[in-house]
């Protein structure tokens, strides 16, 4: 039984669907979606505001993650004199 369903020998997963258009054709199919949700209404802008606060809890995230993944702490810690 052929348990490589799916994949091709020259990367781990076949490319189907979205994935196998060349980027100009995924580009153009994306636009197309863009500019329906503004003509519809359900599309949202960020405000030069939206946008900075927003970058700054993701950097604030990255940062608390990768002290956690490198094994420091996020915060120093009080030692204990005994």
């Amino acid at each position: 039984m052929n348990t490589d369903k799916g994949k091709t020998s020259g990367g781990k997963y076949s490319k189907r669907g979205f994935a196998s258009m060349d980027k100009d054709k995924q580009r153009e199919i994306a636009s197309k979606g863009g500019k329906a949700a503004h003509e519809k209404g359900s599309a949202h802008r960020f405000t030069s505001e939206e946008a900075s606060l927003a970058g700054q809890k993701g950097g604030a995230a990255h940062g608390k993650n990768a002290a956690a993944i490198e094994g420091r702490q996020s915060r120093p810690q009080k030692i204990a004199k005994g």
